[in-house]
């Protein structure tokens, strides 16, 4: 086996880890604890986050694929990222999270906050890898599908309390 996958696979393992980790941190403080966070223990359902807000019942279970700024896509203000067809499921309270992130800030640059259903019914069949391509524009005279969806990174927290706000609503209305 080539050393470098594996290397490339622990180090792509960390730093999406910390991707989560920053964005669940990030969404607390921005909404000075109005939004709460739990991470799950294992990864194998396509879930990295659940977000709900304090004093409501409504949760929102979200995928994060992040890409880091010293990718050469990143560099060209491009995003491409891959979904495993095996563990996406759309469902009302599942989002798609992609997010670039800015390393040597630890921050988050630009993010497109996406509900699994809008996403679903963009996809094809899946490569053969069994993986689902997302691909954006992070530039702001783009007009690509999923401009609609792009954040910039002080948006994020209000946009993740607006999914749960919609989300409350299905349940009482």
């Amino acid at each position: 086996m080539d050393e470098s996958y594996t290397l490339k696979s622990a180090d792509a393992s960390r730093m999406g880890k910390a991707a989560e980790h920053l964005v669940a941190a990030f969404c607390i403080l921005a909404t000075r604890g109005a939004l709460n966070v739990s991470t799950s223990l294992v990864d194998d359902e396509g879930v990295d986050l659940v977000f709900h807000r304090r004093g409501s019942t409504a949760t929102l279970a979200m995928q994060v694929k992040a890409r880091m700024s010293d990718s050469k896509r990143i560099q060209s203000e491009g995003f491409v990222a891959f979904v495993r067809s095996q563990t996406f499921v759309p469902r009302d309270d599942l989002d798609m999270l992609f997010v670039a992130i800015d390393v040597a800030n630890g921050q988050v640059m630009k993010a497109w906050l996406v509900p699994s259903r809008d996403y679903a019914v963009t996809l094809g069949e899946p490569s053969s890898r069994g993986r689902y391509r997302f691909s954006a524009s992070m530039k702001e005279s783009s007009n690509d599908r999923w401009k609609p969806y792009r954040l910039e990174a002080s948006e994020l927290p209000r946009a993740v309390l607006r999914r749960l706000e919609q989300l409350e609503g299905r349940r009482t209305g």
